[in-house]
């Protein structure tokens, strides 16, 4: 069934080898370390069945026709585009945060764009490779994840610079069935609870990278790789249960120990085929753009989720109707506001591919991820400011149930008197695991870096942006130019570098 089920998910993740290291030993899919990032998944999966849901989180396969989970989708026009932002803002309020499953379709889409694009300039078969991947993905509704973020070794040195040429994950041979690799990626968020590992490259390559200049999809037990794990949790709870509480991930520094990868499952092999080299940079940047994009519906979200928070906890400390208070919250709902209107306005202003994919505006979609990125420690701030220090100091869960102290610790809880003294330990409760506990701190990081630091939006925004058609407007005003420029500027996509390296594939 295309719209699969968790159920089904979990049975396949029950049958693969153990590869995960945590603490020293080896675990497999069974450990409970990894329930809180199945209970993420989960979401992804019951919600393509819930009537509220469905319009959102299912799709049209442009390759069978069937209904499929829109996580396996390729957006075909503004329309998908747009209904994967919104899905992923909704799905992403039901966890407090990162759904974790769009590095999934992120990768299909770019590699729906690069392969058709790589195999038309230089005439490989790699779209067919990709294409019967896909209808695989989708016919079982596979989880996969994305591993782009090599560890880089000197970072002022290119990948074929490096002392150690494993820096960057390389590909060692090529063989008549195959290529076997080398390397790891790390900030591999999902991989020990995912199906499926899709390997791209994490920079633009030159000709003396060529061996770096690989992509390709394997299972994420395969022989030969190594998942070295590190949990993100909140802290358990015995009394107060709730949604947030079973919400978390584990991230993976993923080694490919000499990993065979048979010839079709690979998407890209500069090793073979120098040509192929300079489509390394532009799958990194096709993959970040797409990625960026499901961005501008998460951490909306996230920011919606923060400014949920504080709005209640406000109302819980008395001071809801404060104007300091409502400031704060009205910066934090801008902030949410605008960046999801740079996601709509990106789709609205996308383009068709040649491959069919639709790509949305990649200045707008990098104005969008680089405000999210800036302001989130200035959101959480916001929250902890209106929350007080009792979120970092509140005594542990079980004391509010004992019977020495379970008593007092209630009636020293206690504001507004029509608010249950539960009610309020719920509540910060809440927030100490949204702040406090390692999964949230972590959360608070990955929304500064994931899909990339403001720094490399702004980097792709600046190669991008017009800027001497800009200055034309200031030349008009001073008096140094007669006319005025009708600026409107075009709108474009990561596949405007094709341009810059055209002399290579000739």
């Amino acid at each position: 069934m295309p719209v699969g089920t968790f159920e089904q998910y979990h049975e396949r993740l029950l049958k693969m080898r153990p590869n995960i290291y945590v603490g020293g030993k080896v675990i497999d899919r069974s450990s409970p370390l990894i329930d809180s990032g199945l209970y993420v998944m989960r979401q992804t999966f019951d919600c393509a069945h819930d009537e509220r849901y469905r319009e959102f989180c299912t799709a049209t396969s442009h390759l069978t026709g069937e209904t499929i989970n829109r996580f396996t989708h390729i957006h075909q026009t503004e329309d998908d585009l747009l209904k994967k932002q919104k899905m992923t803002k909704l799905l992403s309020h039901r966890v407090g945060g990162c759904i974790q499953r769009c590095m999934g379709i992120d990768a299909l889409n770019a590699l729906s764009v690069v392969t058709y694009e790589m195999d038309q300039a230089l005439g490989t078969t790699y779209n067919e490779n990709f294409l019967k991947y896909l209808a695989w993905c989708q016919e079982h509704d596979i989880v996969a994840n994305c591993a782009q973020t090599d560890v880089k070794g000197d970072r002022m040195k290119r990948p074929s610079e490096q002392a150690d040429p494993d820096m960057y994950l390389r590909i060692v041979e090529t063989r008549p069935d195959g290529i076997i690799v080398r390397g790891a990626k790390s900030c591999n968020s999902s991989a020990p609870y995912v199906d499926e590992i899709i390997v791209t490259p994490t920079r633009f390559m030159g000709p003396s990278d060529k061996d770096y200049a690989v992509s390709f999809a394997i299972p994420a037990d395969w022989e030969g790789v190594k998942l070295a794990a590190l949990p993100g949790v909140r802290h358990k709870r015995n009394y107060i249960d709730a949604p947030i509480a079973h919400v978390g991930d584990m991230e993976s520094l993923t080694i490919f120990d000499d990993v065979f990868v048979p010839n079709d499952r690979i998407f890209m092999n500069g090793h073979a085929d120098p040509r192929q080299t300079p489509y390394a940079g532009f799958l990194a940047l096709m993959f970040a753009h797409f990625h960026r994009h499901s961005y501008t519906g998460c951490k909306p979200a996230t920011s919606e989720v923060l400014a949920s928070m504080s709005a209640l906890v406000a109302e819980y400390n008395g001071i809801e109707k404060q104007s300091h208070v409502k400031g704060k919250l009205a910066h934090i709902i801008g902030i949410a506001e605008v960046v999801f209107a740079c996601g709509i306005a990106s789709a609205i202003k996308g383009q068709k591919s040649p491959s069919g994919t639709y790509i949305p505006d990649e200045i707008l979609t990098n104005a969008g991820r680089k405000l999210a990125g800036e302001e989130i420690y200035n959101e959480n701030k916001i929250l902890a400011d209106l929350a007080g220090g009792l979120i970092a100091t509140i005594p542990m869960e079980a004391e509010y149930y004992s019977d020495e102290v379970g008593e007092l610790l209630n009636k020293y809880i206690m504001r507004n008197p029509n608010i249950s003294a539960e009610n309020v330990h719920r509540c910060f409760r809440m927030i100490e695991d949204q702040m406090l506990s390692e999964f949230g701190g972590g959360m608070i990081v990955a929304g500064l870096h994931g899909g990339g630091s403001p720094v490399m939006e702004e980097v792709a925004m600046m190669s991008r942006y017009p800027l001497e058609e800009l200055k034309g407007i200031a030349k008009y005003l001073a008096g140094i130019e007669p006319e005025i420029p009708v600026f409107d500027r075009q709108y474009v996509t990561p596949r405007k570098m094709l341009e810059k390296f055209a002399k290579y594939t000739k």
